[in-house]
């Protein structure tokens, strides 16, 4: 079975992750999809979470997962994930938008502490797209720092209308897929990582009522850093760093939007 291009691995039984080394980006992601099953299933076990565990990793941490996900204060990472101390890596923005900061915290989970995985985690119903929506409607950006989030969201907006997607839930897939590639194509750190066959990205949509975590993109560990819509996600085009990077017309640019060339396969 597999999901998103991802060949399905069975998670390791009543894992503590701490106690087990560096694990490939596949086990890692089957760590994280068992361990929202026991969240959405109300049998969470809390690994990690005990004084025992805290005093183990006060001197070091080795997460096995980055999870670049949304600021909203009900997608807590290691609730949903149910996981603890010294496991997720955890970068938080509104509506998950990536500038260079939020791209220097994933590289340096990636390329000093080994992190396998990096995970873009959205939500339905986002509040950040659906402040971009109405600003666009309007012709009204918002104002103070407000407007980059909005800016950052532009792009996946942009992608939505040419495909014909309005509903909010449909932008919101469009828009992990959409901030997973832009990673892609800003950090040429991590698509080298990505091609070595080092890291795996994932994007994954959140329900706020039912609690699952679902993929809808994904770039496996060796494979070129091209986007990969998981089944009956909305498909993503070809990649193009211009349109990932910037946002529209008269628009206050986006935040960290330095253009940069994907590098080929053989390159990296």
């Amino acid at each position: 079975m597999t999901e998103a291009g991802l060949e399905r691995v069975e998670p390791l039984p009543a894992a503590r992750l701490g106690d087990l080394g560096p694990l490939a980006p596949d086990r890692a992601l089957a760590e994280l999809h068992a361990g929202n099953r026991r969240f959405v299933t109300g049998v969470p076990r809390h690994p990690n979470q005990d004084a025992g565990h805290r005093a183990a990793v006060a001197d070091g941490q080795h997460p096995f997962a980055v999870i670049v996900g949304c600021s909203d204060s009900r997608l807590a990472a290691e609730i949903i994930f149910d996981r603890g101390l010294g496991d997720l890596f955890v970068v938080r923005t509104a509506g998950h938008t990536v500038g260079p900061e939020v791209l220097g915290s994933v590289e340096y989970a990636v390329t000093v502490l080994g992190t396998p995985l990096v995970v873009v985690l959205g939500h339905d119903s986002c509040g950040a797209v659906q402040a971009a929506r109405a600003a666009a409607s309007t012709g009204t950006p918002p104002v103070g720092h407000l407007r980059a989030v909005v800016d950052a969201v532009v792009p996946s907006l942009r992608r939505a209308a040419e495909r014909g997607v309005e509903d909010i839930n449909g932008i919101v897939d469009i828009h992990i897929a959409q901030t997973v590639e832009a990673m892609l194509t800003n950090s040429s750190v991590l698509a080298a990582e990505v091609t070595a066959g080092r890291c795996t990205v994932v994007g994954m949509s959140y329900r706020l009522s039912a609690g699952e975590a679902r993929t809808v993109a994904a770039v496996p560990a060796g494979s070129a850093p091209a986007v990969t819509a998981a089944p009956g996600a909305p498909a993503a085009p070809a990649p193009a760093a211009q349109d990932a990077v910037t946002s529209s017309p008269g628009a206050a640019p986006l935040q960290g939007a330095t253009p940069t060339t994907r590098a080929a396969p053989a390159a990296a």
